[in-house]
C-alpha cells in the first residue's frame, strides 16, 4: 500500500469527499508506457485514494509553468495534495516552474493537507544535497525548459528526509549513501524507513508506524 509523509494533521482531510489533487510529475521522465505497465501490476494510488475517500484528480505541474495564479486557481478547491514517488529533482523543478512553492504555503495556511512518498516526501525537505546520491539532480523530462538542479526542498521540515532507508529493497543501498553524506557534511536528517510516516502537527512533528488496512 502506499506509505506516506503527512504535513498537516491527518483530521485536516476532511473525511470522506475530500478533494485531493495528485502530483505525478516526479515520473515526467517515466515513459507513459512504463507508468501503465507499472499501474497494472502495482496498487494504482488513485484507486487507493478513492478506496479512502478521497475525491481525487491528477494535476499536472508542467500546464502550469509560468502560470502561478492559475494554479493557485485549479488548486483553490482542494483539501488534500499528495505527490507521488518518482525523481525528487524533477517534481522540485516542476514545484517551482509552475509556482507551486509559493502556492503550497497559501494552502498550509489555510489548513490543507500535504503528503507524498519518497520524492514527495523528500521534496519537503530544506536541503536535497543528500537526495542527489539517489535521484539524478539534472534528469531531463518533456515540457522542462532547464535541467538547472534546485538543491533547497520546500523547506516544510527542518532536516532532510530520506526514504527507503533499512529496508530490503533496491533503493537501500543509495539511501545509506544519502544517510552518510548527511553525517559527515552535518547536515540534519532523518532516514525513513518503507513503512513509517512522518507527521507535522504545527511544530510537533513525529514518526510514526503508516496504519495499513
Amino acid at each position: 500500500g502506499t506509505r506516506p509523509f503527512i504535513f498537516a494533521p491527518a483530521d485536516m482531510a476532511g473525511g470522506p469527499g475530500t478533494r485531493m489533487a495528485i502530483i505525478g510529475n516526479a515520473l515526467d521522465a517515466v515513459p507513459i508506457e512504463a507508468q501503465q505497465a507499472y499501474w497494472r501490476i502495482k496498487p494504482d494510488v488513485l484507486i487507493e485514494m478513492t478506496d479512502l475517500g478521497f475525491d481525487v484528480s491528477l494535476i499536472d505541474l508542467r500546464r502550469f509553468f509560468g502560470r502561478p495564479g492559475d494554479l493557485a486557481k485549479i488548486l483553490r478547491p482542494y483539501r488534500a495534495i499528495w505527490a507521488l514517488g518518482g525523481n525528487s529533482f524533477l517534481l522540485r523543478r516542476a514545484m517551482r516552474d509552475s509556482g507551486f512553492d509559493e502556492v503550497i504555503a497559501e494552502k498550509l495556511a489555510d489548513d490543507c493537507l500535504y503528503g507524498g512518498v519518497s520524492a514527495g516526501a523528500c521534496v519537503a525537505s530544506d536541503n536535497l544535497r543528500p537526495v542527489a546520491l539517489m535521484d539524478a539532480p539534472d534528469q531531463k523530462a518533456p515540457g522542462y525548459v532547464t535541467s538547472d538542479p534546485i538543491m533547497s526542498g520546500l523547506g516544510l521540515l527542518p532536516f532532510t528526509i530520506i526514504p527507503h532507508f533499512g529496508c530490503d529493497s533496491a533503493d537501500a543501498e543509495d539511501a545509506a549513501k544519502g544517510v552518510a553524506f548527511a553525517q559527515a557534511n552535518d547536515i540534519a536528517h532523518q532516514g525513513l524507513r518503507d513503512g513509517e510516516v512522518i507527521v507535522r502537527r504545527g511544530q510537533h512533528i513525529e514518526t510514526v508506524a503508516a496504519k495499513t488496512a
